[in-house]
């Protein structure tokens, strides 16, 4: 019998995985949009396509080269991550620039629905020998106007200390570092977990070629996802970073905001670290 470890994981698997996700997510056709949209936003990412063969002189041999990874992209699953990566940000800071409090971050391909709700405090769900360093997350969720936000909801997940997040990668429990959370009267929480691990998107599909081919790395800092949510609110979604990462200056997803790092502490308990950050959520308007 072969026991599949997460070290098993390819980018096939995990593309194939976040395209079954995302499929299955309720985005798909979750809008209508209007000829003249389709016909000014199509019309400009292909005259901006046809200024760059233009300018650049591309000749039929790289044209090939580009059809051929664009298939490839698609056969290993990888169109969420190759627009996770490299574009969500700017559709990120497009959706948020109108917010007072907590602008936040991408939410990325590895995003899990309905994950185990408990009432915090409380500790994520996790393997008995998970490794890694302890980590105390808590905070308190408020309104704009400084009231805080009774039985908030927070969404966290998060890569394990190899990189890896459950659900994508074989070997891993279904719901590992994955959970939701219910604050309390005030809007407090405090959730134990484990501090997670810089790693590599996938590098052995198509995505992992054009880095190769261009000279970039594959490096995303150590960071936390977060959703978080209350009644009559928009929903926050937001990733936290470490400082000292040596890829926070040049995260490949370009998602890392001054506002977005953590101030990491030791931990009262004398137990590996903890961390105090608040979230604050604008009205719905």
């Amino acid at each position: 019998m072969t026991i599949e470890t997460p070290q098993d994981a390819t980018a096939a698997k995990s593309g194939n995985a976040a395209t079954d996700r995302f499929r299955s997510s309720g985005k798909l056709g979750s809008i209508e949009t209007s000829v003249e949209r389709v016909n000014l936003l199509a019309s400009k990412l292909v005259k901006a396509a046809n200024d760059i063969i233009l300018e650049e002189r591309v000749s039929y041999d790289e044209f090939n080269a580009l059809k051929a990874w664009l298939i490839k992209v698609g056969e290993d699953g990888e169109w969420p991550l190759f627009l996770d990566v490299w574009l969500e940000h700017s559709v990120e800071e497009v959706a948020t620039d109108h917010r007072e409090g907590n602008k936040g971050s991408i939410e990325g391909p590895y995003y899990v629905p309905e994950a185990p709700t408990q009432d915090s405090p409380a500790t994520i769900s996790m393997r008995e020998d998970e490794k890694g360093t302890n980590l105390l997350f808590q905070g308190q969720v408020r309104s704009t106007d400084g009231s805080a936000l009774k039985n908030a909801k927070i969404e966290l997940w998060h890569a394990d200390e190899e990189g890896f997040y459950s659900q994508f990668a074989p070997g891993i429990p279904e719901w590992n570092l994955r959970g939701t959370f219910i604050a309390d009267e005030e809007g407090n929480f405090a959730i134990n977990t484990m501090q997670p691990a810089p790693y590599q998107i996938p590098t052995d599909g198509a995505c992992g070629q054009l880095i190769a081919a261009a000279g970039w790395h594959a490096w995303r800092p150590a960071h936390l996802h977060l959703k978080v949510s209350a009644e009559g609110h928009e929903l926050l979604t937001a990733q936290l970073y470490f400082p000292g990462d040596a890829h926070n200056d040049d995260d490949i997803a370009t998602a890392v905001k001054p506002e977005l790092l953590l101030d990491i502490q030791p931990a009262e308990s004398g137990n590996g670290k903890q961390v105090t950050y608040d979230f604050v959520l604008d009205p719905v308007k």
